[in-house]
């Protein structure tokens, strides 16, 4: 018998004893054990804050990113193997998909969110605060790789994408990863996990792997540690209770299974685009995976007199999915993951028929193909029925977590909204309407008890991911029930991983400890153009005092003519009374372009490739003929970009802090401009 490997301390090892046998979900077989007795959880932790921490908090965002890369393209290399494995776990390819390479997407998705951040192991967050009248005393927050350890305890649902959809944001952060994937499919993890290991792509000590018992891992983290865990709520809130996790105030991130809920607008009938897309929605999410899913539906509420042609619907839809080994092209749902889990769903499912009733499925017989159901853990479509779900409490407790769901009447959008919340906390709903007004009221009623809600019609279904599929850049979790918390959601999900701290001081300070210049900083003023520079040769705070440029009435009139913008306060005939001007102002756009041809030096050949763009353009001060103009021009931040193809030219991107000045010394416009730079041959 195979016993499962634990990746440890950089090395493969095997706990002691015989630990706990896995099957093949689809024929009953033994196919492994998992065991960790004897593992030393404080050493295992130990070794990633030690080893593996240092490595990744000293790589820039850039660098961290790379290595998602490098880790999804390799990955993908070896997709057939884990597709063998998978079908194991009683997946389908379609449900095998969504696991690896949704979880191989996330991955890349990461990777592409590096050029978000600076090229630097840290990173502002927000905006400077100047807290003194002669600004020379002023505030910013700074966000810093913690230095501990990311613990992810995943459900058994997704052995690969849990893995990597947790480990591609805490690695772009900056810290290492402990992975303890629920045992039952652990063997599916342990294959990806041999992989990446053998690719020597991430950092020693960047990522763990625990395939069995969690023993006593959590009485050893810190508070520079993070955890985070998906599954049982009831599980969840005891080891968020922990002593050790209590005392250090351990950052503990919950991703909890709720009960999900779709709602069919009132507007819609059958005949409509939008009700063959609600039926197609219901199916699919009662199906895939079995109905394992965090995020699956388990209540689906209808208006009162659309409930029978819904149920009919429902039963002809259901009964066209095929059941069985999933190897089988024509096979559309698989088993669940395991004996075990198909007798807890018939357990949940008994306790919701204290006030429903099955109107498709059976809880004893399922037909399926090419198997045999009675030692593979296959199970039935179930679609109950509640008649007065605002007064069963049952339905909106507890969760079958199988292809189970319950099909429910209510009588306007409001109660829907009731009905909804009931749920006390989910991770995601769907409206699917084409009224405009319902979606905006259901998401505006029901928002506060929701981390995601799906608003589903015609033109968005093609291209809609669908109710079940959370999105890297968007937040996965939710309140109440589905444990508070947050995963993923772009820089939202980085945030988790790092510190923020409140820095004060000098601008001059604060740009040296964040790499990015602050307005009042000293500049480094020199007789060399700073267009003529090459990237690598450019520093932060490189400063360009511009020459003065009085500004006159024909200047604007030209402007005016030349772009086409005559609005009234840029006429010389205008009656300025009761406006906000004195006289004729200049066009912002004018002062802007001005600038440029203040700052760029034009007649020779240099560095500088093109202009990218502008940001946080604002214009402060109105500026009347006969003022004078000129501009501080300052290196404010460098980003280095990588080659796509080896002929690309080598590049970075440097931002530029443009202050216009006036005769005053007050500025009356600002922006940052971006220019691409060319990095000197070497």
């Amino acid at each position: 018998m195979v016993t499962l490997e634990n990746y440890i301390l950089g090395k493969w090892v095997t706990g002691d004893g015989d630990g706990q046998a896995l099957y093949n979900a689809v024929s009953g077989d033994t196919i492994a054990r998992a065991t960790t007795k004897g593992l030393d959880f404080n050493a295992i932790l130990t070794y990633a804050r030690e080893k593996g921490n240092p490595a990744l908090r000293k790589m820039s965002f850039h660098e961290r990113g790379l290595l998602l890369k490098a880790l999804a393209l390799h990955l993908r290399e070896h997709l057939d193997e884990f597709y063998k494995i998978s079908y194991q776990t009683g997946a389908t390819k379609a449900d095998s998909w969504v696991d690896i390479e949704g979880g191989i997407g996330n991955l890349f998705s990461y990777a592409s969110l590096r050029r978000k951040f600076p090229d630097t192991p840290y990173c502002l967050d927000g905006e400077n605060h100047q807290l003194g009248k002669a600004n020379t005393f002023m505030g910013h927050h700074l966000l810093i790789p913690k230095e501990g350890v990311a613990v992810h305890i995943n459900a058994f649902n997704f052995p690969v994408w849990g893995m990597l959809e947790k480990i591609a944001v805490n690695i772009l952060a900056g810290i290492p990863a402990v992975v303890k994937p629920a045992t039952v499919t652990s063997y599916l993890t342990e294959a990806v996990v041999k992989q990446i290991a053998a690719s020597r792509i991430l950092p020693d000590g960047a990522l763990q792997l625990i395939c069995g018992s969690a023993g006593d891992m959590l009485e050893h983290v810190s508070s520079q540690d993070v955890i985070t865990f998906t599954g049982s709520a009831s599980t969840g809130l005891m080891l968020k209770s922990g002593k050790r996790v209590l005392e250090e105030n351990v950052p503990f991130t919950m991703e909890a299974d709720s009960l999900n809920c779709i709602v069919l607008g009132e507007d819609v009938i059958p005949g409509m685009p939008e009700w063959d897309i609600f039926i197609k929605e219901v199916r699919k999410e009662m199906t895939t995976k079995c109905g394992q899913k965090c995020t699956a539906i388990r209540r689906i509420f209808v208006p009162e007199n659309k409930l029978e042609d819904v149920q009919i619907f429902l039963g002809k839809a259901l009964a066209q999915t095929v059941i069985g080994n999933p190897l089988n092209e024509k096979v559309r749902m698989g088993s669940l993951a395991g004996e075990a889990q198909r007798k807890e769903v018939k357990e949940q499912v008994q306790k919701l028929l204290a006030s429903s009733q099955i109107i498709y499925g059976s809880l004893d017989n399922v037909e399926v193909i090419d198997a045999d159901a009675h030692k593979g853990a296959f199970m039935s479509p179930i679609l109950l029925l509640n008649n007065h779900p605002l007064n069963s409490k049952e339905v909106h407790e507890v969760e079958a977590f199988g292809p189970v769901s319950t099909l429910m009447p209510y009588h306007s959008i409001d109660e829907a909204i009731v009905l909804a919340k009931m749920g006390k906390g989910s991770l995601v709903s769907t409206i699917v309407t084409a009224d405009k007004k319902i979606a905006k009221q259901y998401v505006l009623g029901a928002g506060t008890y929701h981390g995601r809600i799906l608003i589903l019609n015609e033109p968005c279904a093609k291209e809609s991911t669908g109710h079940g599929s959370p999105l890297p850049l968007l937040v996965h979790g939710g309140p109440g029930r589905a444990g508070g918390g947050e995963e993923m959601g772009g820089i939202r999900g980085v945030k988790h991983y790092m510190q923020r701290v409140a820095v004060q001081g000098s601008p001059d300070m604060i740009t040296a400890v964040s790499n990015v210049y602050q307005p009042g900083a000293t500049g480094n003023l020199d007789t060399v153009h700073p267009f003529k520079k090459y990237f690598e040769e450019l520093v932060i705070g490189d400063q360009l005092i511009t020459e003065k440029r009085l500004i006159t009435s024909e200047d604007i009139d030209r402007f005016a003519d030349l772009s086409g913008d005559h609005f009234y306060a840029h006429l010389t005939k205008t009656d300025f009374a009761g406006t906000m001007f004195e006289k004729q102002v200049a066009h912002g756009y004018f002062i802007m372009s001005m600038a440029a041809g203040l700052f760029v030096n034009s007649y020779e050949k240099n560095p500088v490739l093109l202009n990218y763009g502008i940001d946080e353009l604002r214009f402060t001060k109105p500026v009347y003929p006969g003022a004078e103009i000129h501009i501080r021009f300052t290196c404010k931040e460098k980003i280095s970009q990588e080659k796509k193809e080896p002929t690309d030219i080598d590049k970075g991107i440097v931002k530029w802090l443009v202050e216009m000045i006036d005769e005053t010394s007050e500025i009356v416009g600002v922006a940052t401009i971006l220019t691409m730079v060319e990095k000197r041959v070497q």
